[in-house]
């Protein structure tokens, strides 16, 4: 448990240092080239889940959709942690990185309403989504669970 809950708030406190930062550095929609042709930072805010999803949503709807879920989200999580043998430090691992990133954007959708993505990665014309530590920290955590579950399994006894 100790595990998941330092994960946690070291994700949670460099996601929101790394947004505090963007929004006191770049304007809205500002946009710096890092690698040429492959990374830019940029200043982008999100009212939606995912890669946009829902972000023409009535605003009041949508933030109370998404914290509401986020709440479920890092109580499931919490309770997981909990329930979770010391052993497993990997499962303790992501269960952490997906709280963190979770409650880096819950609060940023309480704080300002949308999430703040910056990280801007595309090959010529093509672009990813922009996004997040917290939106990284999340597929992290989640690459953790799925290889201590495919990889380091328990066999069962018999």
């Amino acid at each position: 448990m100790i595990l998941s809950l330092a994960v946690l708030v070291a994700v949670a406190l460099v996601d929101q240092a790394t947004k505090l930062w963007i929004v006191a550095v770049f304007a809205p929609f500002e946009v710096v080239p890092v690698i040429p042709g492959l990374f830019n930072l940029t200043r982008l805010t999100n009212t939606g889940a995912a890669f946009g999803l829902l972000a023409s949503a009535p605003p009041a709807f949508a933030r109370l959709l998404f914290a509401g879920l986020a709440v479920v989200a890092l109580a499931v999580l919490g309770w997981m942690a909990w329930r979770c043998r010391r052993d497993h430090w990997l499962v303790r691992l992501g269960l952490g990185a997906v709280a963190g990133g979770a409650l880096g954007n819950l609060i940023d959708r309480v704080r300002v309403g949308a999430v703040i993505d910056f990280l801007d990665f595309y090959l010529g014309p093509y672009h990813w989504p922009a996004f997040n530590l917290a939106d990284s920290a999340i597929t992290v955590g989640v690459g953790c669970l799925l290889t201590a579950e495919f990889f380091f399994r328990r066999q069962p006894d018999g």
